[in-house]
């Protein structure tokens, strides 16, 4: 429950006697972000804010042709199916959620007609409910309407296990159910704090047609027409997709939000790397924006010269990180590497698990590769800030990482290369093909070399890696080495989809189709506890002290070894006003960027 004086203050912001500026300000003081600060208001029965927008055009349409590069192209557009953030983002082009999140993390409204609260009847008092009313006159792209029968639709779907959705942890626990025609209401199975999940957002929110895909639900949902060929409600209308390269659409006429869109058309070219795409924004103007512009902070300071784009920041809670695989990667057991049925022959040792942790030189990561883009951090979790975990340090030692295999019986062999009971410490280390993390790889693997370790580095073409093709065998949730690395986003302003992910229901394993999102292959009993309190933990304060000891059992057990917080960055053209958050994906937003002419 809510102590007294907290209890107070959001009484005032209730009847008018404190605006929500002033409590936010207050939060911050005492540690609290604007995100979590407004889940406090609305917990508390005070409405979430819709950030401010700053959307100008006050027509439909004549901003002519809008070119986003993203150098990992799409490879399919159904957002139940994304394995990555390029699949949701190309979904996201044209189907869409009931709401998104701002840059400040704030809710706003998509396909809802309000934002749930306890004082218009939209969150239940127990936590247990909440009730989405939905915009009237909504239409699918082929003219058919969006009603309450389609949100029900997508939960049967995504929460089917013959569907293998990628989504099915967000649905597999709730119930979805018609109220009328436009209204749906979600029930949890206990108190539930973070309600704004289920079909929020561009991870796991759209929602895909009913009359298009209700025939290939469950065992049959590979096989949609769709699948490749989206009928959304989006801005922007489909008319071509060749997987991992082009995607193309056109302006929706009957688009349901006023004076937009402000494009005529869209096109998102996939393909290249991070340099390329930021080289065509920044320094050619050939694409007005790019997506993900990982590359080293001095060769995006050289392009800025150029002064036709620029690099445009977001602050979130993205993370940078080397997972250890806790299962062996090279023994196959029933068709399948990286099985459960398995342990991994080296890192079940603790002492190499901690050894690797000082191998990992961030501050060096920092100041040659992300500069400007780029935290040194302990922590998986990097925010909101309320939840990062003060308890973590780390450290750079080649002495004592040597120092913890010498303890451990870990002795160089005769090629220099450590061995234990005829093991040796030889490991394969593998991440998508892109220039600061081959930089990252080579000054990991420099560190482990002096510590008598021996490291095969890998790099995969970041379609492949992110891909959601299940025959590959380069596929980041296969795993099929000791060591990967790359970044999960965080997709809203709240740890639970991101933490959640981790639990030990949600393995990848070939059942699944590798479509679980726990691709690290661990699996502890205390983790899923800590999990299953947080998700139903109604006090903000001990839900946050959840989160952080869940995140500390990661750090501890070295699940991942965080890199880099890193901050998003995007290029853009100069006179392209382009909304990013730093809790939401790219394209999330995308319905209120236009250009200034």
């Amino acid at each position: 429950m809510l102590d007294k004086k907290l209890r107070a203050m959001i009484d005032k912001v209730a009847d008018g006697r404190m605006d929500r500026r002033a409590f936010i300000q207050r939060m911050a003081a005492v540690g609290l972000t604007a995100p979590l600060a407004n889940q406090i208001l609305a917990l508390g029965g005070v409405a979430m804010a819709e950030g401010p927008s700053t959307y100008k055009p006050t027509k439909r349409g004549g901003g002519g042709a809008l070119k986003l590069l993203w150098w990992q192209g799409p490879t399919l557009l159904n957002p139940h199916f994304a394995t990555g953030t390029k699949d949701q983002d190309g979904s996201r082009l044209f189907y869409e959620p009931l709401a998104c999140w701002d840059p400040d993390g704030n809710m706003k409204l998509v396909l809802a007609a309000e934002i749930p609260s306890i004082q218009n009847g939209g969150l239940a008092a127990d936590g247990k409910s909440v009730t989405w009313k939905l915009k009237p006159g909504v239409k699918w792209h082929d003219g058919k309407p969006f009603t309450a029968d389609d949100v029900v639709f997508n939960w049967e779907y995504a929460k089917d296990p013959a569907t293998a959705a990628t989504s099915i942890a967000v649905y597999r626990d709730i119930t979805v159910e018609k109220v009328d025609d436009l209204t749906v209401r979600i029930l949890f199975p206990k108190p539930t704090p973070f309600w704004a999940d289920a079909f929020v957002g561009a991870a796991v929110g759209p929602i895909i047609p009913k009359h298009l895909f209700e025939a290939y639900k469950g065992a049959k949902s590979r096989e949609a027409p769709n699948n490749l060929s989206p009928v959304g409600t989006g801005p922007y209308k489909f008319i071509e997709f060749k997987p991992g390269d082009l995607v193309r659409g056109e302006l929706n006429p009957d688009y349901h939000m006023p004076n937009r869109p402000y494009f005529d058309t869209l096109e998102m070219k996939g393909g290249g790397d991070a340099v390329s795409a930021a080289r065509a924004v920044i320094q050619t103007g050939e694409y007005d924006f790019g997506y993900n512009i990982q590359v080293e902070d001095d060769v995006l300071l050289r392009l800025e010269k150029g002064g036709k784009g620029k690099a445009v920041y977001a602050v979130g809670g993205d993370t940078e990180f080397i997972v250890l695989n806790s299962t062996d990667p090279n023994t196959e057991v029933d068709g399948e590497r990286s099985s459960m049925k398995t342990k991994h022959p080296l890192f079940s040792d603790p002492a190499v698990r901690k050894a690797l942790t000082m191998l990992v030189d961030r501050e060096a990561v920092k100041k040659a590769i992300y500069g400007r883009a780029g935290r040194t951090t302990a922590n998986f979790l990097n925010g909101p800030e309320k939840f990062v975990s003060k308890n973590n340090t780390w450290e750079f030692n080649i002495e004592k990482a040597a120092k913890v295999l010498d303890d451990a019986g870990w002795k160089p062999g005769a090629d220099g290369i450590r061995e234990k009971d005829g093991k040796k410490l030889k490991l394969l280390y593998q991440t998508s093909i892109n220039g600061p993390r081959q930089k990252t790889q080579a000054i990991v693997k420099q560190a482990c070399q002096k510590a008598g370790i021996d490291v095969e580095l890998k790099s995969v073409v970041a379609s492949v890696f992110f891909s959601s093709d299940v025959g590959n065998p380069d596929t980041y949730p296969k795993f099929y080495a000791d060591m990967e690395m790359f970044q999960i986003p965080m997709s809203q302003p709240d740890p639970a989809q991101h933490m959640r992910r981790y639990i030990s229901s949600n393995v990848a394993t070939k059942e699944n189709k590798w479509q679980g999102p726990n691709f690290t292959r661990w699996a502890n009993k205390d983790y899923d506890a800590i999990i299953e309190a947080a998700e139903g933990e109604m006090d903000p304060i001990k839900r946050a002290e959840l989160y952080i000891k869940a995140n500390d059992l990661l750090i501890k057990e070295v699940v991942f070894i965080p890199v880099q917080h890193r901050l998003k960055v995007e290029a853009a053209a100069n006179n392209l006003v382009c909304i990013v958050s730093g809790w939401a994906n790219e394209t999330d937003n995308l319905f209120d960027w236009y250009r200034e002419v």
